[in-house]
């Protein structure tokens, strides 16, 4: 059940990382999922060092960490992925 919530919570933080992010992102969406499970990942961990990963209530500070991180996350890797692939695909439609 843990893969299943890493996944459900990956593909929200994703979406809502290229939804902040201005312009169109050009990564396949199950990337974007990928990108938001990482982001996920290092926003506990960053939310753990600081001492605020465990409040009572909701997280509430843990979740802006998750969503800071999967935006930046977002942005960095479909700048990457442009880099590595958007040019062989570009030339597959001039062609």
């Amino acid at each position: 059940m843990g893969w299943l919530w890493a996944i459900i919570v990956g593909f929200v933080l994703g979406l809502i990382a290229k939804a902040v992010i201005p312009g169109k992102q050009h990564s396949p969406l199950w990337l974007t999922t990928i990108f938001g499970m990482i982001g996920a990942a290092v926003g506990n961990a960053v939310a753990r060092a600081a001492g605020v990963a465990e409040t009572r209530g909701i997280d509430w500070s843990r979740h802006i960490f998750q969503i800071v991180a999967a935006i930046i996350i977002v942005a960095i890797g479909d700048m990457a992925y442009m880099a590595l692939w958007g040019n062989k695909k570009r030339q597959r439609e001039r062609a």
